[in-house]
């Protein structure tokens, strides 16, 4: 005789839904990887427990579906599971000091790298390590420093073994940089950054699962049940598939293939072919969900309309020719990949809807949602339009604003900065709109965004208040308009029946929470396809 009883049965002060119209339900039931039924009342779901049914009953609990964080770097959070930890420091002393201590242990001529998650101006000095100071930490081993995405600080024995002199070419999109007199400082920016990377030796494949099993367990931890990891290599994928064969992942991973670096569309066909064998992936865990391209640069080279504050003869970069990218990206759309395309500043909104529009012009009838911009940092009122009226989703990530203003600031003015990310434009004029990180260069965290969000609060204070956006419309950022991104709105985004049991469960009601504590509230629990994966959930 079959059992049609429940693995988990929750009862609650409140079960939201987010299903439109419901209100909210006291009693929630999963069986396998999805929810069986809810109920209105705390003991209408009583008749499906048996023996085997793990029972929560938390009459003072609210019940959420798991977040997604629609733009982040799970790999990143991986690697720097196990490097040095200079996001502890808050003085440049400490910064060398900690990559001290790690040189001591690591053998001569190994490298050394750090995590990526800082921002200069967090440190006393206000502003990056050199490749002389990095030196005095070891001149024994290559140090590769990290900041962000975009920004890479070596040392001497690092820029030897790259064969980099002041003599070497400036790859295009990049930036070499140099002290006032004119020498090598040891930054690399964007697509110079390759120039020392390629040298890092591959780490060993259980290294880096024990990376992905740490990282995704803390993104887990904070609420979200879903990655969408904006920057794979192959290589990447290679590894989240073996971390998924050995049940290391706590979080589900929609993986963008990276194409940041490439040239030409010759280049980007190669991928394509690489990326061949995982079109048909069917594992609700781990998918391609298609392929990144960074149209400029970060926070120091995003290309903008005007010049910036710091430097009036300098207005970004732009990595990509628009010609040659419609014909890269259109490659991509041909074999049936989605698009996401880094684009910041204005200028970058601006030259990507272009090359957006003539793709859809090219190719008639693609899928909605198969071009997405990711950031859409500066647009402004009528390029929202534009991309609204394109049907082009856009992804923000009020973290990065909260943790980098007053980088941002000094690159382009306070006006600017408060125009960032602007969620209450895009929500009014009905877009195609979700929620993310950036991390490293924002703070990964359920609430801590939908937190940014609801208030505009930074480092430097509230920036840009008129972009806020209610609580609600944040959660919808994060859920049902996160699953519609990726092409999973049937599966995951709300507590219905039939639904992937992908939840998180509040000892209070985040909405009812004073701002300072929703900003570090955490879930008790967190289930994803009914496992318990946070806080101390094994699969």
């Amino acid at each position: 005789m079959t059992d049609h009883g429940a693995d988990l049965l929750i009862r609650a002060g409140a079960v939201h839904t987010l299903v439109p119209g419901q209100a909210p339900q006291r009693a929630l039931a999963v069986r396998g990887d999805r929810i069986a039924a809810v109920s209105p009342d705390p003991n209408g779901l009583d008749g499906l427990v048996s023996s085997r049914t793990v029972v929560h009953d938390l009459p003072g609990a609210t019940v959420l579906p798991a977040f997604d964080d629609t733009h982040t770097h799970l790999i990143f959070a991986a690697h720097g599971a196990h490097d040095v930890p200079v996001h502890q420091a808050r003085t440049i002393g400490e910064f060398l000091d900690l990559i001290r201590q790690r040189a001591r242990t690591t053998p001569e001529g190994e490298w050394i790298r750090t995590t990526t998650n800082w921002q200069e101006l967090n440190l006393a000095e206000r502003r990056l390590p050199t490749a002389a100071e990095l030196d005095r930490a070891t001149d024994r081993h290559p140090v590769l420093v990290k900041r962000g995405g975009h920004n890479d600080v070596v040392n001497t024995y690092a820029l030897r073994l790259a064969g980099i002199t002041e003599d070497t070419p400036v790859p295009p999109g990049g930036v070499v940089g140099r002290d006032a007199d004119g020498r090598l400082n040891g930054r690399l920016v964007d697509n110079a950054l390759p120039l020392v990377e390629r040298l890092l030796p591959a780490p060993d494949l259980s290294e880096r699962i024990d990376g992905l099993r740490l990282a995704s367990g803390q993104y887990a931890a904070t609420g979200i049940g879903t990655v969408r990891d904006c920057a794979v290599s192959p290589e990447d994928y290679r590894v989240l598939l073996a971390a998924r064969e050995a049940g290391a992942l706590s979080t589900r991973v929609r993986a963008l293939i990276s194409a940041l670096g490439l040239t030409s569309k010759a280049q980007v066909e190669d991928l394509l072919d690489t990326m061949e064998e995982w079109r048909y992936g069917s594992d609700p865990w781990l998918r391609v969900w298609g392929v990144k391209f960074g149209l400029d640069g970060g926070l120091e080279a995003g290309a903008t309309e005007e010049p910036y504050a710091c430097d009036h003869s300098f207005s970004g970069t732009l990595i990509w020719e628009p010609d040659a990218l419609v014909e890269a990206v259109e490659a991509v759309v041909r074999r049936g990949w989605r698009v996401g395309t880094h684009a910041y500043g204005d200028r970058a909104v601006r030259v990507l809807l272009d090359v957006y529009e003539r793709v859809l012009q090219r190719n008639p009838g693609l899928p909605a949602g198969t071009l997405v911009m990711e950031h859409g940092g500066l647009a402004g009122p009528e390029q929202r339009a534009r991309a609204v009226a394109l049907g082009i989703p856009v992804t923000i990530q009020q973290p990065l604003l909260h943790d980098t203003a007053e980088v941002e600031e000094g690159f382009w003015g306070p006006e600017r900065v408060a125009r960032l990310f602007p969620a209450r434009g895009w929500v009014d004029l009905g877009a195609q709109v979700s929620a993310g990180s950036d991390f490293p260069v924002g703070q990964f965290g359920a609430m801590r965004s939908v937190w940014g969000m609801t208030t505009r609060q930074t480092v430097i204070g509230v920036k840009g208040p008129e972009h806020a956006i209610s609580y609600d419309e944040a959660l919808t950022l994060h859920t049902t308009n996160a699953a519609r991104l990726t092409g999973e709105g049937n599966l995951r985004g709300t507590l219905t029946s039939g639904r992937l049991a992908d939840l998180t469960v509040w000892d209070r009601d985040p909405a009812q929470c004073p701002d300072g504590t929703l900003r570090d509230l955490y879930p008790s629990h967190t289930f994803v396809g009914g496992f318990l994966v946070a806080p101390t959930g094994t699969r």
